[in-house]
C-alpha cells in the first residue's frame, strides 16, 4: 500500500470553530473525502471524514471508554494498543474508499486533541492546527447547543467536581486545553488559530495557515467564512 502523505489535522475543544478552519482548507485544494453535513441535534459535523470515523476513531474512543462526541468522559478509562501501522493503514483505507490519491489532505476532530498520541506515532510529520476560542464563548455555546448536553445529568458533574452546567463546561474546556499543552510540549508541529479575529477582518492567521500548509489561497473562503463567523458572534 502507497504511503501516505503527512495529513493536516484540526482540532480544538467542541464549539470553537474547527469545522469552520476544515471547510476553508477544503476549499483551498486540502482533499477531505467523505464530509456529510450534521443532522439535526447530531454533533458529528462537518468537516470530518466519516469513513475515518465510522473505520477507525469511534472503535478505538470505545476501547478507550472515550465518548464519542467528545464530552464527557474524556479522559482514558484503558488505552488499546494501537500499532502505528495499523493505524496508517485504517486511515489509508478509507481515504481510499473517498478516491484519495494523492497531495494534502485533513482529518478534522476535536477528540484528535485527546487521543493525539496514536495520530502522531503514525504520523510524526503530520501539521496540526489546534482552533481555539474564548472559554466564556465556548461555555456560552454549549449551555446553547441541543446536542451538547453530557453535564446536564447531575452525575456526570458531580464526576468533574461541578455544581452547576456552567461551571462543569468551564472544567471540560480546562481539560482541552490540557491536552492541547500536551501536544505542544511533546514538540508536535502545531500552529494555533483564532477564528474570532477572522470577525474582525484580521486574516493574518489565515494568510499564515494556507501557506503553512502548502494549500492555495481562493477568495471564495472569505465569502465561506464571514456568515458562519457572524451566525457564531451573535
Amino acid at each position: 500500500m502507497k504511503k501516505l502523505a503527512a495529513p493536516i489535522i484540526i482540532t480544538g475543544c467542541p464549539r470553537s470553530g474547527t469545522s469552520i478552519i476544515a471547510g476553508m482548507l477544503g476549499l483551498c485544494g486540502a482533499f477531505t473525502g467523505n464530509t456529510p453535513k450534521p443532522v439535526k441535534d447530531e454533533s458529528r459535523s462537518m468537516g470530518e471524514n466519516r469513513r475515518i470515523y465510522i473505520s477507525a476513531v469511534l472503535p478505538y474512543l470505545l476501547d478507550a471508554g472515550i465518548d464519542p462526541t467528545g464530552q464527557y468522559p474524556i479522559m482514558y478509562s484503558g488505552v488499546p494498543n494501537m500499532p502505528p501501522e495499523y493505524w496508517e493503514r485504517q486511515i489509508s483505507k478509507a481515504l481510499s474508499m473517498d478516491k484519495y490519491t494523492d497531495g494534502p489532505w485533513l482529518y478534522k476532530s476535536n477528540v484528535a486533541a485527546i487521543m493525539w498520541r496514536v495520530w502522531n506515532d503514525a504520523f510524526p510529520n503530520a501539521k496540526w492546527i489546534i482552533v481555539r476560542r474564548r472559554t466564556g464563548d465556548i461555555v456560552s455555546s454549549c449551555l446553547n447547543t441541543a446536542y451538547m448536553k453530557a453535564f446536564k445529568e447531575e452525575q456526570n458533574r458531580l464526576a468533574i467536581g461541578a455544581e452547576t452546567e456552567h461551571d462543569a463546561w468551564i472544567k471540560w474546556v480546562r481539560l482541552y486545553e490540557s491536552f492541547f499543552i500536551d501536544m505542544i510540549t511533546a514538540g508536535l508541529n502545531c500552529k494555533i488559530v483564532w477564528p474570532e479575529r477572522f470577525i474582525q477582518n484580521d486574516y493574518e492567521q489565515l494568510h499564515e495557515i494556507i501557506d503553512w500548509t502548502g494549500l492555495k489561497w481562493r477568495p471564495s473562503v472569505i465569502e465561506y467564512i464571514n456568515p458562519k463567523l457572524w451566525k457564531e458572534a451573535r
